[in-house]
């Protein structure tokens, strides 16, 4: 009999560690070459290079600044989902694991929810909605407790 791999994903907007858990008492394993971290140090004023355009109010007198549409800092951590999603896919498509724990802040989760593939998304046995991406390895399996036994 195979023994079932559990691929448990840690991650935030900017940050992501993947672990593997090969079954109960194994405990977790980092998987090779799959620290992953976004470059989201940069601020919207960074990013804008200019000033925001103005508009004439029809109604009353003056102008006023308008906002730029696009929160940007958002706008990357959901680009950072996406490519983890890129990630599991890949691996999921290479049969890497069995299932698969997705713990992430729920805005992350949702983001990865939207950009993991069908064959992916069917292989997620839990989430968790927790930021655990500044948690030490070792004190990661009593969060998972209740979803793993690791």
């Amino acid at each position: 009999m195979k023994k079932t791999v559990t691929y448990v994903l840690v991650a935030d907007g900017a940050r992501a560690r993947l672990y593997a858990n090969h079954g109960v008492g194994k405990g977790l394993q980092p998987v090779s070459g799959a620290t992953h971290k976004a470059d989201l140090h940069h601020h919207d004023r960074d990013i804008l290079a200019d000033k925001p355009g103005r508009a004439s109010s029809s109604v009353g007198n003056g102008r006023s600044a308008l906002e730029p549409q696009t929160d940007w800092h958002r706008f990357e951590k959901h680009k950072f989902a996406r490519e983890m999603a890129k990630v599991l896919d890949a691996a999921a498509a290479n049969k890497a694991f069995d299932r698969l724990i997705l713990i992430a802040p729920p805005a992350t989760l949702g983001d990865l929810r939207t950009e993991l593939g069908d064959q992916t998304r069917k292989l997620v046995s839990a989430e968790l909605a927790k930021d655990l991406t500044r948690h030490a390895e070792q004190e990661l399996p009593q969060h998972l407790a209740e979803i793993l036994a690791v």
